[in-house]
C-alpha cells in the first residue's frame, strides 16, 4: 500500500512539473536587454531600468522565409516595374514612426543606414539600378551627412577670424520617399502571379537656400534579397494592436505599403516622366498599368 502511494505521489509530482513547465514563458532577461538596447540604430532609446510592462516579453527570434525557386521554363510572362513609396501617405507612416526598444529605435532610413554601417547590407551606386558599383561605408556616410565644409567666423573674444569645420546633421525627415524594382511574372507551375522585389533605394529632399524644394535624389540602391535578413530583425509599428507586430520583411513581402508605379519596363528604359508626360498624365499612366497587371493573371489562365 505505501509503494502505491509512493508511485501516487511521484507520478503527481511529475504531472504537475510537467503543467508548469509547459506554462512557463521565458522572461526576457537583462542581457537580452543589452543586446537589445546595443542593436539599436540609435542612442534615443535606452533599455529601462526597470519592468516596462505588465508581461514579460520574450526574445523575437525572426528568420526571412526563403523564397521559392523560379524554373525559367515555367515562367509564361513577365515585367520589370519600378514603384514609388511616398511615405507622408497614412498608409506609409510605419518608415517615419521614431522606433522604441522592440523595433529597433530608429526610422527605417536609420535602420537601412545603421545596417550599412555595421556591415550587414552593401549600398551600390544612385546612377543606376543594376548594382554594378558598389559604394564603402565612408562613400554613404558622405552621401548621407555631406562632405566637411570649412567657414570663416569672427573669434567673440579676440576678434580675429579663424577657420570652423562644420558637418550637416542627419536629418531622417528629409527621406520621404522610397523607390523599388520589382520582377511580375506568371508561374505556371504555381497557377498564379508572383511578384518579387530587387531593389529599393532611398529618396532625399533637396532644398534650396530659401527652404523651397528642389527635387528628390537617389542616395543609393540594396539588393533587396541580401537585405531581407537584417529587416526580419526589425519590428514594424502596428496602429491596431501593440503585441501583433510584423517584421519589416513582412512589411514588403505582404504588400502592406501604398505605392505608385513610375515606370515600366519599354525600349527606351524611361519613365513615365521621362517620356514626357506631366505629373498627372504619368499617375493616370501608372494607373493604367497597375489595372494591365491585376488583369494578367487572370489572362493568363484563359490562355
Amino acid at each position: 500500500m505505501n509503494i502505491l502511494q509512493s508511485y501516487r505521489l511521484a507520478a503527481s509530482t511529475a504531472l504537475l512539473f510537467i503543467s508548469c513547465a509547459a506554462l512557463a514563458q521565458p522572461s526576457m532577461t537583462d542581457q537580452a536587454l543589452q543586446n537589445n538596447a546595443s542593436g539599436a540604430v540609435n542612442t534615443n532609446w535606452q533599455p529601462s531600468l526597470v519592468k516596462d510592462g505588465v508581461y514579460d516579453r520574450t526574445p523575437h527570434v525572426s528568420i526571412a522565409l526563403a523564397w521559392q525557386s523560379e524554373r525559367e521554363a515555367d515562367i509564361m510572362w513577365k515585367k520589370r516595374v519600378w514603384r514609388e513609396i511616398d511615405t507622408r501617405e497614412k498608409q506609409n507612416v510605419a518608415f517615419r514612426f521614431p522606433g522604441d526598444e522592440n523595433s529597433g529605435g530608429g526610422y527605417f532610413i536609420e535602420i537601412v543606414i545603421d545596417a550599412i554601417k555595421r556591415g550587414k547590407i552593401k549600398a551600390y551606386s544612385n546612377f543606376d539600378d543594376r548594382f554594378t558599383t558598389a559604394l564603402t561605408k565612408d562613400q554613404v556616410l558622405e552621401l548621407v551627412s555631406g562632405k566637411l565644409d570649412t567657414t570663416y567666423v569672427e573669434d567673440p573674444v579676440t576678434g580675429n577670424r579663424i577657420m570652423k569645420v562644420t558637418k550637416r546633421d542627419f536629418n531622417p525627415d528629409e527621406y520621404t520617399k522610397y523607390r523599388i524594382k520589382e520582377d511580375v511574372l506568371f508561374d505556371r507551375n504555381l497557377g498564379r502571379q508572383v511578384t518579387r522585389i530587387i531593389g529599393l533605394a532611398p529618396y532625399k529632399d533637396i532644398y534650396n537656400e530659401d527652404g523651397s524644394y528642389r527635387a528628390s535624389q537617389a542616395l543609393f540602391w540594396i539588393y533587396y534579397p541580401e537585405a531581407r535578413s537584417v529587416l526580419a530583425q526589425y519590428e514594424v509599428f502596428n496602429p491596431d494592436n501593440d503585441v501583433a507586430r510584423m517584421t519589416w520583411d513582412d512589411y514588403f513581402e505582404n504588400r502592406f505599403f501604398s505605392s505608385r508605379i513610375i515606370k515600366v519596363s519599354n525600349p527606351f528604359n524611361s519613365s513615365f516622366k521621362e517620356g514626357g508626360s506631366t505629373n498627372m498624365e504619368a499617375l493616370y499612366q501608372g494607373q493604367r498599368t497597375a489595372e494591365m497587371l491585376f488583369n494578367k493573371e487572370h489572362d493568363m489562365w484563359v490562355y
